[in-house]
Protein backbone atom coordinates (compact mmCIF):
# COMPACT_ATOMS: atom_id res chain seq x y z
CA UNK A 1 0.00 0.00 0.00
CA UNK A 2 1.12 3.72 -0.06
CA UNK A 3 2.67 5.36 2.41
CA UNK A 4 0.74 7.93 4.59
CA UNK A 5 1.48 10.93 3.03
CA UNK A 6 2.81 12.35 6.72
CA UNK A 7 5.45 9.96 6.71
CA UNK A 8 6.50 10.31 2.67
CA UNK A 9 9.63 12.78 2.42
CA UNK A 10 8.21 13.95 -1.24
CA UNK A 11 4.48 14.77 0.13
CA UNK A 12 3.16 17.43 2.28
CA UNK A 13 -0.39 16.88 4.18
CA UNK A 14 -2.07 17.39 0.51
CA UNK A 15 -0.11 15.75 -1.67
CA UNK A 16 2.90 16.38 -3.97
CA UNK A 17 4.50 19.99 -3.34
CA UNK A 18 4.60 20.49 -6.74
CA UNK A 19 1.63 18.64 -7.83
CA UNK A 20 -0.40 21.32 -10.00
CA UNK A 21 2.47 21.85 -11.90
CA UNK A 22 2.87 17.89 -12.54
CA UNK A 23 -0.91 17.93 -13.53
CA UNK A 24 -0.23 20.52 -15.84
CA UNK A 25 2.70 19.00 -17.47
CA UNK A 26 1.08 15.66 -18.08
CA UNK A 27 -2.50 16.82 -19.04
CA UNK A 28 -0.52 18.77 -22.02
CA UNK A 29 0.87 15.49 -22.14
CA UNK A 30 -2.67 13.69 -22.57
CA UNK A 31 -4.01 16.82 -25.18
CA UNK A 32 -1.96 15.28 -28.01
CA UNK A 33 -2.97 11.74 -27.73
CA UNK A 34 -6.74 12.91 -27.52
CA UNK A 35 -6.27 15.23 -30.96
CA UNK A 36 -5.27 12.45 -32.60
CA UNK A 37 -8.22 10.73 -32.15
CA UNK A 38 -10.15 13.17 -34.40
CA UNK A 39 -7.73 15.25 -35.76
CA UNK A 40 -7.04 13.02 -39.13
CA UNK A 41 -10.78 13.31 -40.11
CA UNK A 42 -10.55 16.65 -41.50
CA UNK A 43 -7.59 15.64 -43.27
CA UNK A 44 -8.88 12.75 -45.59
CA UNK A 45 -8.96 14.82 -48.89
CA UNK A 46 -5.82 16.00 -48.44
CA UNK A 47 -4.28 12.24 -47.74
CA UNK A 48 -6.43 11.16 -51.05
CA UNK A 49 -4.57 13.24 -53.34
CA UNK A 50 -1.19 13.28 -51.50
CA UNK A 51 -0.61 9.78 -50.58
CA UNK A 52 -2.89 8.26 -53.36
CA UNK A 53 -4.61 6.57 -50.57
CA UNK A 54 -7.72 4.23 -51.38
CA UNK A 55 -11.09 4.21 -49.27
CA UNK A 56 -9.77 1.72 -47.40
CA UNK A 57 -6.64 3.16 -46.48
CA UNK A 58 -7.69 6.36 -44.96
CA UNK A 59 -9.94 4.00 -42.65
CA UNK A 60 -7.00 2.00 -41.54
CA UNK A 61 -5.03 5.48 -40.86
CA UNK A 62 -8.06 6.53 -38.76
CA UNK A 63 -8.82 3.16 -36.90
CA UNK A 64 -4.85 1.92 -36.18
CA UNK A 65 -4.46 4.78 -33.85
CA UNK A 66 -7.43 4.30 -31.82
CA UNK A 67 -7.45 -0.15 -32.93
CA UNK A 68 -4.19 -0.29 -31.02
CA UNK A 69 -4.55 2.00 -28.37
CA UNK A 70 -7.85 0.69 -26.96
CA UNK A 71 -6.24 -2.61 -27.39
CA UNK A 72 -3.12 -1.83 -25.11
CA UNK A 73 -4.72 -0.06 -22.18
CA UNK A 74 -5.12 -2.61 -19.50
CA UNK A 75 -1.63 -4.44 -20.92
CA UNK A 76 0.36 -0.59 -20.60
CA UNK A 77 -1.55 0.24 -17.32
CA UNK A 78 -0.44 -3.07 -15.85
CA UNK A 79 3.10 -2.30 -17.01
CA UNK A 80 2.84 0.94 -15.39
CA UNK A 81 2.08 -0.56 -12.26
CA UNK A 82 4.67 -3.27 -12.41
CA UNK A 83 8.02 -1.40 -13.80
CA UNK A 84 7.22 2.56 -13.00
CA UNK A 85 4.58 4.97 -13.33
CA UNK A 86 7.12 7.69 -14.16
CA UNK A 87 9.26 5.39 -16.86
CA UNK A 88 6.47 4.07 -18.89
CA UNK A 89 5.21 7.91 -18.70
CA UNK A 90 8.49 8.50 -20.23
CA UNK A 91 8.52 5.94 -22.85
CA UNK A 92 5.24 6.82 -24.14
CA UNK A 93 6.38 10.41 -24.90
CA UNK A 94 9.39 8.84 -26.67
CA UNK A 95 6.90 6.48 -28.87
CA UNK A 96 4.30 8.95 -29.48
CA UNK A 97 6.99 11.98 -30.62
CA UNK A 98 8.80 9.18 -32.72
CA UNK A 99 5.51 7.75 -34.13
CA UNK A 100 4.50 11.37 -35.19
CA UNK A 101 7.75 12.26 -36.44
CA UNK A 102 7.66 9.19 -38.74
CA UNK A 103 3.71 10.22 -39.71
CA UNK A 104 4.46 14.10 -40.32
CA UNK A 105 6.92 12.90 -42.81
CA UNK A 106 5.57 9.43 -44.21
CA UNK A 107 5.59 9.11 -47.93
CA UNK A 108 3.06 6.22 -48.92
CA UNK A 109 -0.47 4.81 -47.54
CA UNK A 110 1.69 2.20 -45.28
CA UNK A 111 4.75 3.99 -43.94
CA UNK A 112 1.57 6.46 -42.28
CA UNK A 113 -0.35 3.52 -40.89
CA UNK A 114 2.03 1.92 -39.14
CA UNK A 115 3.18 5.37 -37.64
CA UNK A 116 -0.15 5.79 -36.41
CA UNK A 117 -0.60 1.93 -34.73
CA UNK A 118 3.48 3.35 -33.12
CA UNK A 119 1.38 6.12 -31.58
CA UNK A 120 -1.20 4.57 -30.26
CA UNK A 121 1.17 2.37 -28.70
CA UNK A 122 2.35 5.96 -27.03
CA UNK A 123 -1.08 6.81 -26.62
CA UNK A 124 -1.87 3.79 -24.45
CA UNK A 125 1.05 4.27 -21.80
CA UNK A 126 0.01 7.76 -21.56
CA UNK A 127 -3.86 7.82 -21.49
CA UNK A 128 -3.26 5.10 -18.63
CA UNK A 129 -0.18 6.81 -16.71
CA UNK A 130 -1.23 10.31 -16.81
CA UNK A 131 -4.51 9.37 -14.68
CA UNK A 132 -2.32 6.89 -12.04
CA UNK A 133 -0.15 9.47 -11.45
CA UNK A 134 -2.83 11.95 -10.52
CA UNK A 135 -4.04 9.60 -7.78
CA UNK A 136 -0.83 8.98 -6.79
CA UNK A 137 0.48 12.72 -6.34
CA UNK A 138 -3.08 13.90 -4.69
CA UNK A 139 -4.96 13.32 -1.91
CA UNK A 140 -8.35 12.23 -0.86
CA UNK A 141 -9.10 16.20 -0.44
CA UNK A 142 -7.99 17.35 -4.18
CA UNK A 143 -8.34 13.92 -6.13
CA UNK A 144 -12.02 14.52 -7.65
CA UNK A 145 -10.98 18.14 -8.35
CA UNK A 146 -7.70 16.96 -9.80
CA UNK A 147 -9.28 13.95 -12.07
CA UNK A 148 -11.67 16.55 -13.33
CA UNK A 149 -9.50 18.75 -14.90
CA UNK A 150 -7.97 15.69 -16.44
CA UNK A 151 -11.55 14.43 -17.83
CA UNK A 152 -11.97 17.87 -18.92
CA UNK A 153 -9.11 17.93 -21.24
CA UNK A 154 -10.30 14.43 -22.45
CA UNK A 155 -13.40 16.42 -23.43
CA UNK A 156 -11.75 19.52 -24.89
CA UNK A 157 -9.53 16.90 -27.58
CA UNK A 158 -12.74 15.37 -28.53
CA UNK A 159 -14.09 18.97 -29.48
CA UNK A 160 -11.13 20.08 -30.83
CA UNK A 161 -9.54 17.97 -32.87
CA UNK A 162 -11.32 18.51 -36.03
CA UNK A 163 -11.27 22.54 -35.41
CA UNK A 164 -7.60 22.07 -34.74
CA UNK A 165 -7.06 19.71 -38.10
CA UNK A 166 -8.83 22.21 -39.98
CA UNK A 167 -6.83 25.19 -38.95
CA UNK A 168 -3.30 23.90 -39.69
CA UNK A 169 -5.30 22.39 -42.98
CA UNK A 170 -5.80 25.71 -43.83
CA UNK A 171 -1.63 27.08 -42.91
CA UNK A 172 0.06 24.05 -43.89
CA UNK A 173 0.72 20.65 -45.68
CA UNK A 174 -1.04 17.66 -44.04
CA UNK A 175 2.29 16.50 -42.32
CA UNK A 176 2.08 19.62 -39.69
CA UNK A 177 -0.90 18.12 -37.78
CA UNK A 178 1.54 15.32 -36.79
CA UNK A 179 5.35 17.01 -36.77
CA UNK A 180 3.47 19.87 -33.82
CA UNK A 181 3.57 16.58 -31.44
CA UNK A 182 7.07 16.75 -31.23
CA UNK A 183 7.99 20.05 -29.27
CA UNK A 184 4.84 19.01 -27.01
CA UNK A 185 6.63 15.35 -26.54
CA UNK A 186 10.30 17.18 -26.22
CA UNK A 187 8.73 19.67 -23.34
CA UNK A 188 6.82 17.06 -21.77
CA UNK A 189 9.63 14.70 -21.57
CA UNK A 190 12.09 17.09 -19.73
CA UNK A 191 9.34 17.98 -17.52
CA UNK A 192 8.55 14.62 -16.29
CA UNK A 193 11.83 13.80 -15.89
CA UNK A 194 12.14 16.74 -13.49
CA UNK A 195 8.99 17.11 -11.86
CA UNK A 196 6.82 13.52 -11.86
CA UNK A 197 7.90 11.19 -8.60
CA UNK A 198 8.75 7.70 -9.61
CA UNK A 199 6.07 4.87 -8.25
CA UNK A 200 5.65 1.42 -8.58
CA UNK A 201 4.41 -1.85 -7.27
CA UNK A 202 6.40 -4.73 -8.52
CA UNK A 203 6.68 -6.80 -5.25
CA UNK A 204 8.66 -10.00 -7.20
CA UNK A 205 5.41 -11.03 -8.88
CA UNK A 206 5.77 -12.66 -12.46
CA UNK A 207 4.16 -10.96 -14.95
CA UNK A 208 0.99 -12.29 -15.74
CA UNK A 209 2.16 -12.27 -20.03
CA UNK A 210 -0.73 -14.75 -21.02
CA UNK A 211 -3.34 -12.17 -19.47
CA UNK A 212 -1.62 -9.31 -21.41
CA UNK A 213 -2.04 -11.11 -24.02
CA UNK A 214 -5.56 -12.04 -24.37
CA UNK A 215 -6.88 -8.67 -23.50
CA UNK A 216 -5.23 -7.09 -26.09
CA UNK A 217 -6.61 -9.57 -28.58
CA UNK A 218 -9.88 -9.38 -27.05
CA UNK A 219 -10.23 -5.76 -26.69
CA UNK A 220 -8.70 -5.19 -30.33
CA UNK A 221 -11.39 -7.61 -31.74
CA UNK A 222 -13.97 -5.83 -29.85
CA UNK A 223 -13.27 -2.96 -30.76
CA UNK A 224 -12.30 -3.63 -34.40
CA UNK A 225 -16.34 -5.08 -35.00
CA UNK A 226 -17.22 -1.81 -33.59
CA UNK A 227 -15.39 0.08 -36.07
CA UNK A 228 -16.52 -2.07 -38.59
CA UNK A 229 -20.26 -2.12 -37.85
CA UNK A 230 -21.67 1.17 -39.24
CA UNK A 231 -19.22 0.06 -42.58
CA UNK A 232 -20.13 -3.39 -43.37
CA UNK A 233 -23.00 -3.82 -41.44
CA UNK A 234 -23.79 -5.35 -37.64
CA UNK A 235 -25.16 -8.52 -39.18
CA UNK A 236 -22.67 -9.20 -41.71
CA UNK A 237 -20.34 -12.02 -41.20
CA UNK A 238 -16.92 -10.17 -40.52
CA UNK A 239 -18.28 -7.91 -37.98
CA UNK A 240 -20.09 -10.89 -36.05
CA UNK A 241 -17.42 -13.56 -36.58
CA UNK A 242 -14.94 -10.75 -35.02
CA UNK A 243 -17.31 -10.18 -32.17
CA UNK A 244 -17.58 -13.79 -31.18
CA UNK A 245 -13.60 -14.07 -31.34
CA UNK A 246 -13.35 -10.66 -28.89
CA UNK A 247 -15.81 -12.39 -26.77
CA UNK A 248 -14.36 -15.74 -26.89
CA UNK A 249 -11.04 -14.20 -25.97
CA UNK A 250 -12.07 -12.19 -23.27
CA UNK A 251 -13.70 -14.83 -21.54
CA UNK A 252 -10.48 -16.99 -21.84
CA UNK A 253 -9.35 -13.85 -20.17
CA UNK A 254 -11.39 -13.69 -17.27
CA UNK A 255 -11.08 -17.78 -16.70
CA UNK A 256 -7.17 -16.71 -16.46
CA UNK A 257 -7.47 -14.59 -14.18
CA UNK A 258 -9.28 -16.16 -12.01
CA UNK A 259 -7.03 -18.97 -11.91
CA UNK A 260 -3.49 -17.38 -11.24
CA UNK A 261 -1.97 -15.93 -7.76
CA UNK A 262 -1.17 -12.63 -9.26
CA UNK A 263 -3.46 -11.82 -11.94
CA UNK A 264 -3.18 -8.27 -13.99
CA UNK A 265 -6.61 -7.40 -13.28
CA UNK A 266 -8.26 -9.11 -10.15
CA UNK A 267 -12.23 -10.51 -10.87
CA UNK A 268 -12.42 -9.66 -7.39
CA UNK A 269 -12.86 -5.95 -7.76
CA UNK A 270 -16.25 -6.81 -9.48
CA UNK A 271 -17.60 -7.78 -6.17
CA UNK A 272 -17.35 -4.42 -5.22
CA UNK A 273 -20.50 -2.57 -5.37
CA UNK A 274 -19.16 0.62 -5.32
CA UNK A 275 -16.53 -0.54 -8.08
CA UNK A 276 -19.32 -2.10 -10.47
CA UNK A 277 -21.31 1.25 -9.70
CA UNK A 278 -18.74 3.28 -11.18
CA UNK A 279 -18.13 1.01 -14.11
CA UNK A 280 -21.99 0.92 -15.29
CA UNK A 281 -22.16 4.91 -14.91
CA UNK A 282 -18.90 5.47 -16.56
CA UNK A 283 -19.79 3.14 -19.74
CA UNK A 284 -23.38 4.95 -19.77
CA UNK A 285 -21.37 8.50 -20.38
CA UNK A 286 -19.57 7.23 -22.50
CA UNK A 287 -22.76 5.74 -23.92
CA UNK A 288 -24.64 8.87 -23.75
CA UNK A 289 -22.05 11.59 -25.12
CA UNK A 290 -20.45 9.48 -28.44
CA UNK A 291 -23.54 8.44 -29.65
CA UNK A 292 -25.34 11.59 -29.64
CA UNK A 293 -22.70 13.37 -30.87
CA UNK A 294 -22.24 10.71 -33.56
CA UNK A 295 -25.34 10.76 -34.88
CA UNK A 296 -26.01 14.98 -34.21
CA UNK A 297 -22.95 15.70 -36.77
CA UNK A 298 -24.62 14.03 -39.17
CA UNK A 299 -27.78 15.56 -38.33
CA UNK A 300 -26.39 19.51 -38.38
CA UNK A 301 -24.10 18.13 -41.94
CA UNK A 302 -26.83 16.62 -44.05
CA UNK A 303 -30.34 18.11 -42.50
CA UNK A 304 -29.48 21.76 -41.31
CA UNK A 305 -26.83 21.95 -44.54
CA UNK A 306 -24.07 23.08 -42.16
CA UNK A 307 -19.90 22.12 -43.12
CA UNK A 308 -17.70 20.07 -41.39
CA UNK A 309 -15.97 22.83 -39.78
CA UNK A 310 -19.29 24.69 -38.77
CA UNK A 311 -20.73 20.98 -37.54
CA UNK A 312 -17.99 20.96 -35.64
CA UNK A 313 -18.29 24.11 -33.97
CA UNK A 314 -21.73 23.40 -33.77
CA UNK A 315 -21.03 20.72 -31.17
CA UNK A 316 -18.69 22.61 -29.17
CA UNK A 317 -20.69 24.10 -27.14
CA UNK A 318 -21.11 20.84 -24.80
CA UNK A 319 -17.26 20.18 -24.72
CA UNK A 320 -16.64 24.11 -23.85
CA UNK A 321 -19.63 23.52 -20.44
CA UNK A 322 -17.75 20.77 -19.15
CA UNK A 323 -13.95 22.54 -19.37
CA UNK A 324 -15.44 25.60 -17.57
CA UNK A 325 -17.59 23.75 -14.64
CA UNK A 326 -14.38 21.41 -13.96
CA UNK A 327 -11.64 24.61 -14.28
CA UNK A 328 -14.08 26.07 -11.88
CA UNK A 329 -14.28 22.88 -9.71
CA UNK A 330 -17.74 22.89 -9.11
CA UNK A 331 -17.91 18.94 -9.47
CA UNK A 332 -15.03 18.32 -6.68
CA UNK A 333 -17.59 20.98 -4.40
CA UNK A 334 -20.80 19.17 -4.39
CA UNK A 335 -18.91 15.64 -4.47
CA UNK A 336 -17.27 16.63 -0.86
CA UNK A 337 -20.81 18.51 0.05
CA UNK A 338 -23.29 15.84 -0.99
CA UNK A 339 -21.53 13.06 -1.76
CA UNK A 340 -20.59 10.49 -4.88
CA UNK A 341 -23.59 8.93 -5.58
CA UNK A 342 -25.65 12.19 -5.45
CA UNK A 343 -23.56 14.05 -7.83
CA UNK A 344 -23.81 11.22 -9.79
CA UNK A 345 -27.52 10.84 -10.08
CA UNK A 346 -27.51 14.73 -10.49
CA UNK A 347 -24.89 14.17 -13.46
CA UNK A 348 -26.55 11.21 -15.02
CA UNK A 349 -29.77 13.12 -15.02
CA UNK A 350 -28.61 16.06 -16.32
CA UNK A 351 -27.32 13.99 -19.40
CA UNK A 352 -30.28 12.04 -19.98
CA UNK A 353 -32.65 15.53 -20.06
CA UNK A 354 -29.73 17.47 -22.78
CA UNK A 355 -30.38 14.12 -24.75
CA UNK A 356 -34.54 14.43 -24.22
CA UNK A 357 -34.28 18.14 -25.03
CA UNK A 358 -32.56 17.71 -27.93
CA UNK A 359 -34.94 14.91 -29.34
CA UNK A 360 -37.55 17.77 -28.61
CA UNK A 361 -36.55 20.93 -29.07
CA UNK A 362 -33.33 20.21 -31.71
CA UNK A 363 -34.30 17.16 -33.83
CA UNK A 364 -36.73 18.89 -36.35
CA UNK A 365 -34.95 21.36 -39.10
CA UNK A 366 -36.37 24.46 -37.89
CA UNK A 367 -33.00 25.74 -36.14
CA UNK A 368 -29.81 25.12 -33.65
CA UNK A 369 -31.39 26.43 -30.40
CA UNK A 370 -32.96 23.57 -28.87
CA UNK A 371 -29.73 21.65 -29.71
CA UNK A 372 -27.80 23.96 -28.88
CA UNK A 373 -29.85 24.21 -24.97
CA UNK A 374 -29.55 19.94 -25.08
CA UNK A 375 -25.74 20.30 -25.66
CA UNK A 376 -25.38 22.68 -22.93
CA UNK A 377 -27.24 20.72 -20.03
CA UNK A 378 -25.56 17.37 -21.50
CA UNK A 379 -21.96 19.24 -20.81
CA UNK A 380 -23.27 19.87 -17.00
CA UNK A 381 -24.02 16.32 -16.59
CA UNK A 382 -20.67 15.02 -18.12
CA UNK A 383 -19.08 17.51 -15.86
CA UNK A 384 -20.41 16.07 -12.91
CA UNK A 385 -20.86 12.42 -13.18
CA UNK A 386 -17.48 11.83 -15.44
CA UNK A 387 -14.79 13.26 -12.59
CA UNK A 388 -17.08 11.46 -9.71
CA UNK A 389 -17.40 7.67 -11.41
CA UNK A 390 -13.42 7.94 -12.16
CA UNK A 391 -12.69 8.89 -8.92
CA UNK A 392 -15.08 6.49 -7.75
CA UNK A 393 -13.33 3.28 -10.05
CA UNK A 394 -9.39 4.29 -8.83
CA UNK A 395 -10.72 4.78 -4.90
CA UNK A 396 -11.99 1.41 -5.16
CA UNK A 397 -9.10 -0.23 -6.58
CA UNK A 398 -5.72 -0.26 -4.08
CA UNK A 399 -3.16 2.10 -4.86
CA UNK A 400 -0.89 -0.01 -5.88
CA UNK A 401 -2.96 -0.98 -8.82
CA UNK A 402 -3.46 2.65 -10.25
CA UNK A 403 -2.22 1.64 -13.55
CA UNK A 404 -4.79 -1.23 -13.99
CA UNK A 405 -7.43 1.43 -12.79
CA UNK A 406 -6.78 3.41 -15.13
CA UNK A 407 -6.70 0.87 -17.81
CA UNK A 408 -9.89 -0.67 -16.74
CA UNK A 409 -11.69 3.67 -16.88
CA UNK A 410 -10.19 3.87 -20.42
CA UNK A 411 -11.47 0.42 -21.71
CA UNK A 412 -14.64 1.62 -20.37
CA UNK A 413 -14.82 4.74 -22.52
CA UNK A 414 -13.88 3.05 -25.53
CA UNK A 415 -16.47 0.42 -24.72
CA UNK A 416 -18.99 2.82 -24.17
CA UNK A 417 -18.53 4.92 -27.35
CA UNK A 418 -18.87 2.13 -29.56
CA UNK A 419 -21.61 0.99 -27.44
CA UNK A 420 -23.27 4.27 -28.38
CA UNK A 421 -22.91 4.57 -31.37
CA UNK A 422 -23.93 0.50 -32.65
CA UNK A 423 -27.28 0.90 -30.25
CA UNK A 424 -28.29 4.72 -31.06
CA UNK A 425 -27.07 4.24 -34.74
CA UNK A 426 -29.11 1.34 -34.96
CA UNK A 427 -32.30 2.54 -33.55
CA UNK A 428 -32.10 5.91 -35.92
CA UNK A 429 -31.92 3.34 -38.73
CA UNK A 430 -34.89 1.51 -37.81
CA UNK A 431 -36.79 4.65 -37.42
CA UNK A 432 -35.44 5.85 -40.70
CA UNK A 433 -36.27 2.70 -42.48
CA UNK A 434 -39.10 2.36 -41.58
CA UNK A 435 -39.78 5.98 -42.20
CA UNK A 436 -38.40 6.07 -46.09
CA UNK A 437 -39.65 3.89 -48.86
CA UNK A 438 -37.26 1.13 -49.88
CA UNK A 439 -36.89 2.24 -53.81
CA UNK A 440 -35.09 5.68 -52.35
CA UNK A 441 -32.48 3.81 -50.52
CA UNK A 442 -33.27 3.66 -46.56
CA UNK A 443 -29.50 2.68 -45.63
CA UNK A 444 -27.41 5.79 -45.84
CA UNK A 445 -28.93 9.19 -45.20
CA UNK A 446 -26.42 10.47 -48.17
CA UNK A 447 -27.01 7.73 -50.45
CA UNK A 448 -30.59 8.12 -50.13
CA UNK A 449 -30.46 12.36 -50.52
CA UNK A 450 -28.23 11.18 -53.36
CA UNK A 451 -30.90 8.78 -54.92
CA UNK A 452 -33.87 11.31 -54.24
CA UNK A 453 -36.18 12.36 -56.98
CA UNK A 454 -36.95 15.90 -56.42
CA UNK A 455 -37.08 18.37 -53.41
CA UNK A 456 -40.14 16.79 -51.90
CA UNK A 457 -38.20 13.58 -51.79
CA UNK A 458 -35.14 15.22 -50.18
CA UNK A 459 -37.53 16.54 -47.82
CA UNK A 460 -39.30 13.50 -46.75
CA UNK A 461 -35.77 12.05 -46.52
CA UNK A 462 -34.48 14.43 -44.28
CA UNK A 463 -37.55 14.80 -41.93
CA UNK A 464 -37.39 10.79 -41.56
CA UNK A 465 -33.96 11.34 -40.20
CA UNK A 466 -34.68 14.12 -37.90
CA UNK A 467 -37.52 11.55 -36.36
CA UNK A 468 -35.00 8.94 -36.28
CA UNK A 469 -32.41 11.39 -34.84
CA UNK A 470 -35.48 12.23 -32.04
CA UNK A 471 -36.64 8.38 -31.13
CA UNK A 472 -32.95 7.24 -30.74
CA UNK A 473 -31.76 10.90 -28.45
CA UNK A 474 -34.87 9.41 -26.27
CA UNK A 475 -33.94 5.92 -25.83
CA UNK A 476 -30.18 7.01 -24.87
CA UNK A 477 -32.42 9.06 -22.18
CA UNK A 478 -34.13 6.38 -21.23
CA UNK A 479 -30.64 4.28 -20.58
CA UNK A 480 -28.83 6.72 -19.32
CA UNK A 481 -30.96 8.01 -16.56
CA UNK A 482 -31.99 4.17 -15.80
CA UNK A 483 -28.06 3.08 -15.50
CA UNK A 484 -27.37 6.61 -13.95
CA UNK A 485 -29.70 5.78 -11.24
CA UNK A 486 -28.85 2.35 -10.69
CA UNK A 487 -25.26 3.17 -10.20
CA UNK A 488 -26.36 5.71 -7.63
CA UNK A 489 -27.94 3.12 -5.65
CA UNK A 490 -25.05 0.17 -6.13
CA UNK A 491 -22.31 3.47 -5.15
CA UNK A 492 -25.17 4.49 -2.02
CA UNK A 493 -25.49 0.56 -0.37
CA UNK A 494 -21.25 0.16 -1.04
CA UNK A 495 -20.60 3.73 0.98
CA UNK A 496 -22.88 2.26 3.36
CA UNK A 497 -21.78 -1.17 4.12
CA UNK A 498 -18.56 0.55 4.32
CA UNK A 499 -19.92 3.03 7.09
CA UNK A 500 -20.97 -0.27 8.75
CA UNK A 501 -17.92 -1.86 8.84
CA UNK A 502 -15.91 1.10 10.41
CA UNK A 503 -18.23 1.68 13.16
CA UNK A 504 -18.06 -2.36 13.92
CA UNK A 505 -14.30 -1.89 13.85
CA UNK A 506 -13.15 -0.76 17.35
CA UNK A 507 -16.51 -2.71 19.17
CA UNK A 508 -14.57 -5.70 17.84
CA UNK A 509 -11.54 -4.86 19.94
CA UNK A 510 -12.54 -3.43 22.74
CA UNK A 511 -11.49 -6.16 24.63
CA UNK A 512 -7.96 -6.58 24.04
CA UNK A 513 -7.57 -2.40 24.33
CA UNK A 514 -6.49 -2.31 27.43
CA UNK A 515 -3.53 -4.97 27.17
CA UNK A 516 -2.34 -3.58 24.05
CA UNK A 517 -2.33 -0.11 24.39
CA UNK A 518 0.58 0.45 26.75
CA UNK A 519 2.28 -2.53 24.37
CA UNK A 520 1.72 0.05 21.48
CA UNK A 521 3.96 2.93 22.17
CA UNK A 522 7.23 0.27 21.66
CA UNK A 523 6.33 -0.42 17.89
CA UNK A 524 5.34 2.67 17.36
CA UNK A 525 8.35 4.30 17.55
CA UNK A 526 9.84 1.87 14.92
CA UNK A 527 7.06 1.62 12.41
CA UNK A 528 7.98 4.21 10.21
CA UNK A 529 10.97 2.87 8.79
CA UNK A 530 9.10 0.25 7.22
CA UNK A 531 6.64 3.04 5.13
CA UNK A 532 9.11 5.51 4.48
CA UNK A 533 11.37 2.69 2.83
CA UNK A 534 8.82 2.03 0.22
CA UNK A 535 9.14 5.80 -0.71
CA UNK A 536 12.02 6.85 -3.25
CA UNK A 537 13.52 10.06 -3.09
CA UNK A 538 11.91 10.43 -6.09
CA UNK A 539 8.55 9.41 -5.25
CA UNK A 540 6.32 6.70 -3.81
CA UNK A 541 7.24 3.11 -4.11
CA UNK A 542 5.37 -0.05 -3.24
CA UNK A 543 8.50 -2.48 -3.65
CA UNK A 544 10.33 -2.10 -0.83
CA UNK A 545 8.75 -3.41 2.32
CA UNK A 546 11.78 -4.39 4.22
CA UNK A 547 13.33 -1.65 6.42
CA UNK A 548 15.93 0.71 4.50
CA UNK A 549 19.11 0.03 3.82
Amino acid sequence: MTAPAAQRPDLTPQGHPQRWLILGVICLAQLTVLLDNTVLNVAIPSLTSELDASTSDVQWMINAYSLVQAGLLLTAGSSADRYGRKKMLIVGLALFGVGSLVAGLSQSSAQLIAARAGMGVGGALLLTTTLAVVVQIFDDTERVKAIGIWSTVASLGFAAGPLFGGFVLDHFWWGAIFLINIPVALIGLVAVARLVPESKSGRGERPDLLGALLSTIGMTAVVFAIISGPEHGWASGRVLLTVCVGVAVLAGFVLWELRIPHPMLDMHFFRNQKFVGAVAGAILVAFGMTGSLFLLTQHLQFVLGYGPLEAGLRTAPMALTVVVLNLAGLGARMVQKFGTPVVIAAGMSCLAAGLAAIAVLGGGDGGYGGMLFGLVVMGVGVAFAMPAMANAIMSAIPPEKAGVGAGVNGMLAEFGNGLGVAVLGAVLNARFAALVPAAVGAASLPAALAAADGPAAREQIKDAFASGLEVSQLAGAVAVLAGGLLAALLLRRAERAERAEKAQAPVAGTAAAPVTEAAAAVPAAGDTAAPVAEVSKAGDRADSPGPAA
